[in-house]
């Protein structure tokens, strides 16, 4: 392999922790649990019309299309499964994993992306 792109990829750890002090309060990630444990379909609806596209922001406007596919997508997939997802996406560390890519990386992340300066951060890794 000569060349990698990671695109709109989670950053190398979510959580907050003593070695990533930027990171989000895993009360976040379990209210995300508690909430999809409590009305999965509602959860599906509410996470994609808020926070996850940024349609919670002013002067945003919310595509019920978007909205309406991932209440799909979420749907179709396994309770169980999408509750441990929340885990696996926010507390597995990627960093050691991060440090053995020995190719130039295209790193590709939206404009609007709350995580975009986090990532920018973490890419320093190497």
């Amino acid at each position: 392999m000569a060349k990698a792109a990671l695109i709109s990829a989670v950053p190398p750890l979510m959580v907050k922790t003593a070695a990533n002090p930027l990171g989000l309060a895993k009360e976040v990630f379990d209210g995300l649990q508690a909430q999809l444990a409590a009305n999965r379909s509602q959860f599906y609806r509410d996470l994609p019309a808020g926070p996850f596209y940024g349609y919670n922001r002013p002067g945003a406007k919310a595509s019920e299309a978007v909205i309406q596919n991932w209440w799909r997508q979420g749907m179709m997939g396994g309770a169980k499964a999408h509750y441990d997802g929340i885990v696996a996406f926010s507390q597995t560390d990627f960093t050691e994993d991060l440090k053995k890519i020995t190719v130039p990386v295209l790193v590709m992340h939206s404009e609007d992306d709350p995580d975009r300066a986090l990532c920018r951060r973490r890419a320093a890794v190497r």
